[in-house]
């Protein structure tokens, strides 16, 4: 399989070199929230990492399924889901594998997909579409970070894998999901890149 490993992602957490990490939930998530836009439902967050998300939308009265891959990261999560005395489901499972016992009505999908290999995209964009309801919701933050070794050679480099538009756009076609308008709102991020967000819903 192309791209980081899990052993990988292991020492990355025992070793502390978490520079994606915000020790606190994305304020995009926040304000999808706080604006009533995004409301309790059934909803999954892959690649949930140290679970700050997870717990948010615990917090929030949201049914939450966190997945990783890595036993590091769930641990981390249950953690502090204990720690805060919430309930979610935490999940250790390959996204690419995962099956749902029954369909979500949302999915926050944060760092997951810059995450893994682009081999890998259109497989995991199908994991999305199949674990949706009709109609369902993906939350999406999308990596922006354009290294020039990948502008000026074409090298794959990551990660984080640099989420191009264009590319998101043949990744989640219109013919099966509805995309709103730009501009998408710009999200820093710790690793001096940016994210844009924009909620994309199943047809």
């Amino acid at each position: 399989m192309a791209g980081p490993s899990t052993e990988f992602w292991q020492q990355r957490f025992e070793q502390n070199e978490i520079g994606w990490d915000r020790g606190s939930p994305s304020p995009q998530l926040l304000a999808w929230l706080d604006s009533g836009e995004l409301q309790p439902c059934r909803i999954a967050v892959p690649g949930c990492g140290s679970g700050w998300e997870v717990a948010e939308l615990a917090r929030r009265g949201f049914a939450v399924t966190g997945i990783d891959y890595t036993a590091a990261a769930v641990e981390k999560t249950r953690a502090l889901l204990q720690a805060q005395a919430l309930k979610a489901e935490v999940v250790q499972a390959d996204v690419l594998s995962y099956r749902p016992a029954q369909p979500f009505d949302g999915i926050y999908e944060q760092t997951c997909l810059c995450a893994i290999h682009p081999d890998h995209w259109f497989e995991y964009a199908g994991q999305l579409r199949d674990w949706l309801k009709p109609a369902g919701t993906l939350w999406l933050l999308l990596m922006q970070m354009l290294r020039p070794a990948a502008s000026e050679q074409g090298l794959i480099v990551g990660p984080p894998y640099h989420c191009d538009i264009n590319a998101m756009r043949a990744l989640f076609p219109e013919r099966v999901w509805l995309w709103p308008k730009p501009p998408y709102a710009k999200v820093p991020h710790p690793s001096l890149a940016h994210e844009l967000a924009l909620r994309l819903n199943r047809r």
